[in-house]
């Protein structure tokens, strides 16, 4: 159990509180001046405050203390103690963002009402918080192809440094996940994770939804710059903010600081800032659609997130690794895949990249045959219902061809989509055509097909084909 910081300059009424609390099995710390108050909060934030408005001979006062504790430690509950001409400053500092308060002189009853409801807030929010890092750190990173692993390099340098990182690369294919192993292996990563979804924002409502803001009605309503205090703020799809909010996170990235709407006092952050993007912000600057200065702030460490087509190779770990979490979460069939089904896998069209193959493997769990191994002809698609019928349908192209182009148009293409699925591997590539590896090579060239580890293969040119058919 967290303990309870007591803060009052009357000695006889903080070891008052503390014997009461301790009696019902509270830990309790105690302080005397505010200075004394602020060095057992750095050395340990407690789970609940309990701080007299009014501190003889301290530098700063009640509010004071409750204002920087809802800065730096706002997840710690304040009950204030105050005495009986002070209630409208107690009703200020409910506004200032404090959990209750407590007139003096006490009624045990009722201080014990408080103190339970406040502690079980703060139990609340740990749990909250350990959630959530946990979240972060099971956000696992799945893969081996060498796109996959050249961008895990790039991952692994930037996260022990403060440095403000771009993820670019197309919906799906797993920009955010890259975001959290970020967070999940820097020295932030017992801080929060907080992710602003520009594009799901209304941009009339995103500063109140950023910045918090002050009414005289509700008080200090924090927001999600705050919650992210002291870890990693994540702007999903940046391209998407408003352009009167990108000034002014612009401002914040230079200042560490912002004022709530409504609110007249600057709040101070300590924040490390990811963005994402699948836009060409350069061509969105030049159409006057995003701030430069802000996209140089932001595009200080810009790392590629490869599309699923790019790393074919990794689509069966990737699958069983959602079967896995399906069987997991929801308790759906532990199925495995048929070879079948993993060629039809590496081959199809993936325009939603990793996305799209989760929701299609759930979809198969879900609507599929029993708990065997999942086959080519449960996967949706033509493609699908072609391989169940062992019938190849001919595009208009090569069925006009005669049958000598055709067969070489057709080797091409069927070797094309070999190499790239296995990521330009030949010796792969080889095993699973049936071909002896200098054969391959020989007919890859006699087909001006150029390959490469990193690109998987491509047509020649035409002097290039000249060239390997000489």
């Amino acid at each position: 159990m967290s303990d309870i910081l007591i803060v009052d300059d009357e000695r006889d009424i903080r070891e008052l509180v503390s014997d009461i609390l301790e009696d019902e099995g509270y830990t309790t710390r105690l302080a005397g001046t505010s200075d004394e108050c602020m060095a057992a909060i750095n050395a340990e934030p407690p789970g609940l405050l309990v701080l007299d408005i009014w501190l003889k001979d301290s530098r700063m006062d009640g509010i004071d203390i409750l204002k920087t504790v809802k800065r730096d430690n706002p997840d710690v509950p304040v009950v204030i103690i105050s005495g009986h001409g002070n209630i409208e400053i107690a009703v200020a500092a409910i506004k200032q963002g404090a959990y209750d308060f407590i007139e003096k002189p006490f009624n045990i009853d009722q201080l014990m009402v408080v103190i339970r409801r406040a502690m079980e807030t703060s139990r609340l929010r740990r749990e909250n918080s350990a959630l959530k890092r946990r979240e972060v750190t099971s956000a696992e990173m799945i893969g081996e192809s060498a796109a996959f692993r050249a961008m895990v390099g790039q991952l692994d340098k930037v996260t022990k440094s403060n440095g403000r990182v771009m993820l670019t690369g197309p919906a799906g294919a797993g920009k955010e996940i890259a975001a959290r192993y970020i967070h999940a292996h820097s020295n932030r990563a017992n801080g929060p994770f907080v992710t602003v979804n520009c594009a799901g924002m209304e941009p009339e409502r995103m500063e109140e939804v950023l910045f918090g803001r002050e009414t005289p009605e509700r008080g200090v309503e924090s927001g999600l710059l705050e919650e992210a205090h002291g870890g990693v703020v994540y702007f999903d799809e940046v391209a998407d903010m408003p352009p009167g909010t990108q000034s002014k996170i612009l401002r914040v990235l230079v200042d560490q600081q912002f004022q709530r709407v409504g609110g007249g006092d600057k709040v101070r952050v300590d924040l490390r800032v990811i963005s994402s993007t699948n836009r060409d912000l350069e061509a969105e600057i030049r159409a006057d659609r995003f701030r430069q200065e802000l996209y140089h702030r932001l595009n200080v460490v810009p790392i590629t997130v490869p599309s699923l087509e790019e790393r074919r190779e990794d689509i069966p770990l990737l699958a069983e690794h959602f079967i896995d979490a399906c069987h997991r979460n929801q308790g759906l069939p532990q199925r495995t895949l048929s070879d079948e089904a993993v060629a039809l896998l590496q081959t199809m069209s993936w325009p939603g990249n990793v996305r799209q193959l989760k929701n299609l493997v759930e979809r198969v769990l879900i609507l599929g045959e029993g708990s065997g191994s999942i086959e080519a002809r449960e996967l949706p698609g033509e493609t699908a219902r072609e391989a169940e019928e062992g019938r190849v349908v001919l595009s208009g192209t090569l069925a006009t061809l005669p049958l000598r182009e055709a067969r070489e148009a057709f080797e091409r293409e069927y070797l094309l989509t070999q190499i790239n699925r296995f990521g330009g591997n030949i010796s792969r590539t080889a095993s699973f055509v049936g071909m002896e590896r200098s054969a391959l090579h020989r007919k890859l060239k006699s087909l001006g097909v150029v390959t490469s580890n990193k690109a998987g293969a491509r047509v020649a040119h035409v002097d290039e084909a000249a060239e390997a058919a000489e």
